[in-house]
């Protein structure tokens, strides 16, 4: 027979976001039990670039639109906690770049000099020349422009690390958790183990795993949609480091270059931007073919002949939109006794997590249950996907 394991906030989902919303809870006194199926982050936390835009990118059409200034306030908070002085102490997590950057591979991004030197964009993104610039590009023979980005780039599975250590034993692990329904259709708890969990609310931020969640529960609204990307992974010893968009002639940057650390000492450069999304749908071998072809003349003085390519497969999970369009903010809806929560881009996590503790305080949710979790087991913390992409 299963024992009832009481606790004020039932969170199902251990990314960036259910783990973010899990500490910030802790901070405010409630307890909290953050149920995960796997790997603390081996959903789509893991498979980020771990950049924290500032919305720039998404202005590279010529006007700030209105994800662009939905995220313009994020690398600051990320910035404070990752100094200490922020909503959680993340100092000592991994900062990988300082500034994330905008590069064009000759003149076209002169037409963009006005927009970039604007009010709108005033403080986010600057000219940067000489020793300024990355050291990839200082080399004669490139000949464009570069722009340092209000923006940073962070090593996201050294965040998860930090944010399962703020969390206390307040995490769990559970293959295959199910939930129980009222006949009112709110939830009446989640089985796990032997465990029968009840909460006063229960807040889904598993990602895609929030569509089966929500199919457990009998419900259908609302409703998730999956954005495809296919990326590209480039291994070696000698990788420069890299941390930039690449202008192309779409409002899309041509490709986004992040670098990252290997489990071996090895550094793992990891493409995304428009290249990934055009390789969906293309086999591996001629994604990769493209890749080279790419890079061979945005930055042919760069040698890659001593590295090793492979490509990964990811879905973007958001709440639905009409079209398959991106949504412009974190997503936060509740239903019955449940918070269903999607936080977009893992820049807005904050902005998530504002949301569900304002929705928290309109519904009046005070703390009043005792932290407990059974001695429940802990789940691990995923194996970064450049160590296992490249075992």
């Amino acid at each position: 027979m299963s024992t009832t394991l009481e606790t004020d906030i039932c969170i199902l989902g251990g990314g960036i976001a259910g783990l973010w919303l899990n500490a910030r809870l802790q901070q405010l006194g409630y307890s909290t039990l953050l149920i995960e199926r796997g790997a603390l982050g081996g959903g789509q936390s893991s498979k980020s670039q771990g950049i924290i835009h500032g919305g720039t990118k998404y202005a590279l059409h010529g006007k700030l639109s209105l994800a662009a200034e939905a995220i313009g306030g994020m690398p600051e908070r990320w910035r404070a906690c990752l100094d200490g002085t922020g909503e959680l102490d993340l100092s000592g997590v991994r900062l990988l770049s300082a500034n994330h950057y905008l590069w064009s591979p000759g003149s076209l991004i002169s037409n963009m000099a006005g927009f970039f030197a604007s009010k709108a964009l005033r403080g986010r993104v600057d000219t940067v020349k000489g020793s300024e610039r990355p050291e990839i590009f200082d080399n004669p023979a490139f000949r464009g422009k570069v722009y340092r980005l209000a923006e940073l780039v962070l090593d996201v599975p050294d965040a998860i690390r930090r944010l399962a250590e703020l969390s206390g034993d307040s995490l769990v692990v559970d293959a295959s958790p199910h939930v129980e329904r009222r006949p009112d259709g709110s939830i009446e708890g989640i089985a796990i183990h032997d465990h029968l969990i009840k909460a006063q609310r229960y807040v889904l931020t598993a990602g895609e795993g929030n569509e089966g969640l929500l199919n457990s529960w009998g419900v259908d609204q609302p409703a998730m949609q999956r954005r495809p990307l296919h990326m590209v992974l480039i291994k070696g010893p000698k990788l420069p480091a890299l941390y930039a968009h690449c202008l192309g002639s779409s409002p899309k940057p041509r490709v986004t270059i992040t670098t990252h650390p290997c489990a071996d000492g090895q550094w793992c450069w990891y493409l995304g931007g428009e290249l990934a999304e055009q390789g969906v749908g293309l086999a591996p071998d001629e994604l990769i073919a493209k890749a080279r072809n790419e890079l061979a003349d945005l930055l042919p003085w760069v040698d890659l002949s001593q590295t090793r390519w492979t490509t990964l497969p990811i879905n973007r999970a958001e709440p639905a939109q009409s079209g398959l369009v991106r949504p412009d903010t974190a997503y936060m809806q509740a239903v019955h006794n449940v918070l269903v929560c999607w936080p977009t881009k893992l820049a807005l996590t904050p902005n998530l997590s504002d949301q569900i503790l304002a929705e928290l305080d309109h519904q009046a949710i005070r703390p009043t249950i005792p932290q407990s979790n059974a001695g429940l087991p802990r789940p691990h913390i995923a194996t970064p996907v450049w160590d296992i992409c490249f075992p």
